[in-house]
């Protein structure tokens, strides 16, 4: 999940790869992450989207096409998420690193 995020993953090919059954995939994520599969996923796209938008120019992408880019396709949704962890929108991320390099 960390090396390919915006890959659609699923428990059943997570736990298949690890060579587990999908029960025991999401126990040992329980156990030693406090997340299921699916949240550890999202805060990994999450945070990918953040870095990007971080270094992306305004005025050269979209938030969107970002997000998308990620996996994270139900914009509305990975906004208020977005805004939930970060404490901003995703577009006041990329509106407030575009005015600190113009």
């Amino acid at each position: 999940m960390e090396g390919h995020p915006e890959w659609a993953h699923t428990p059943a090919s997570l736990a298949r790869r690890a060579g587990v059954s999908v029960r025991a995939l999401q126990k040992a994520f329980r156990e030693q992450l406090d997340s299921s599969p699916s949240e550890y996923l999202r805060g990994v796209r999450l945070q990918r989207v953040h870095d990007e938008l971080c270094a992306a120019q305004a005025d050269t992408t979209t938030v969107g096409e970002i997000a998308s880019k990620w996996g994270l396709a139900h914009h509305g949704r990975f906004a208020a998420v977005y805004r939930e962890r970060f404490g901003e929108s995703p577009r006041q991320t990329l509106g407030r690193q575009h005015a600190r390099k113009g």
